[in-house]
């Protein structure tokens, strides 16, 4: 079991980890959820799995029979009955990385996504390998929206494929979505991004957060990140970017396949928590969060798990 972190912006509420990557509310009187007066959301995310959907083999070395997108769909089915306001994101780098990838391309990792219930991911350099005409391609087996905010496809194949956002309502709490892209000049080969423009990650997160809980009005702003955790130099990171930040209230990582002990809560430029969270890579963990809104949307406690898969 990973770490367990806790914080709030107005109260905070002790609570208490269990065994099994259950998180108890327990403090919180179960009747209040019955009347409505309280909403529980759980997100739970994903980022760099590269198409493993298997475990590792039981004879690995280093992670003998552990990982695998089947494990994170039982997981992720077993929360959904606990809780039915679940919200399943992905941090991109869905591709690359094992032969299923070889022999059915994007088209068989996003398929079984979808069939996990999935609500929205966003695109990783490796989602490139092919060429954008391999993403349109595999795009057509994905029930959810792929999320990007910083790169223009406005003159691509990708055109009117890609969302700048998404706005989704679970249990009565609107939720904005907004996707950050690493820089792909040097990472990706030209032919394979083509004519993708990118766009500087913290001018398009402080428009994009700005919009969505300001014009937009969302309860929670959520980031889809694939610039990494952080870097010894100066490059754009998660954790570059969020104290500059004003509204958004989560950012979700990947890229660096960083294995949090546990999850990482700074000041943005208000003085507000913004959270920044990563689970690694190949599904060997999945993010868990839990947060309490009030009936007027207002975010009353959270708490973060990693399970160890």
């Amino acid at each position: 079991m990973g770490g367990f972190i806790m914080s709030n912006r107005r109260t905070f509420l002790k609570q208490s980890l269990f065994g099994g990557g259950a998180l108890t509310l327990g403090l919180i009187p179960q009747e209040l959820f019955a009347s409505g007066e309280l909403v529980k959301l759980t997100v739970m995310h994903t980022n760099d799995m590269h198409c493993h959907i298997d475990p590792f083999p039981a004879d690995h070395a280093e992670f003998p029979g552990k990982g695998g997108l089947i494990r994170v769909a039982s997981l992720v089915s077993q929360c959904r009955k606990e809780n039915p306001n679940l919200l399943l994101l992905d941090a991109g780098d869905m591709f690359q990385g094992t032969p299923y990838f070889n022999y059915f391309k994007g088209d068989l990792i996003l398929k079984v996504m979808s069939q996990m219930g999935y609500d929205a991911g966003t695109i990783g350099n490796h989602e490139f390998d092919n060429g954008l005409g391999d993403i349109l391609s595999a795009l057509k087996n994905a029930s959810f929206p792929i999320v990007s905010s910083n790169y223009d496809f406005s003159d691509t194949v990708l055109a009117g494929h890609i969302k700048d956002h998404l706005i989704l309502k679970k249990g009565g709490i609107k939720i904005g979505i907004y996707g950050l892209g690493i820089e792909l000049s040097g990472l990706v080969g030209k032919l394979n991004y083509g004519n993708t423009r990118y766009s500087d990650p913290l001018k398009t997160a402080l428009r994009m957060e700005a919009m969505l809980k300001k014009e937009m009005s969302c309860d929670l702003v959520i980031c889809l990140s694939h610039l990494g955790f952080s870097y010894e130099h100066k490059k754009i990171s998660d954790t570059v970017l969020a104290p500059q930040t004003r509204y958004t209230d989560l950012i979700i990582g990947g890229h660096t396949h960083s294995f949090l002990e546990k999850p990482v809560t700074v000041k943005n430029a208000s003085g507000e928590s913004v959270m920044i969270n990563q689970a690694g890579w190949a599904a060997l963990t999945v993010g868990k969060i839990e947060l309490v809104f009030d009936r007027s949307g207002k975010k009353r406690n959270q708490g973060i798990i990693i399970n160890n898969l």
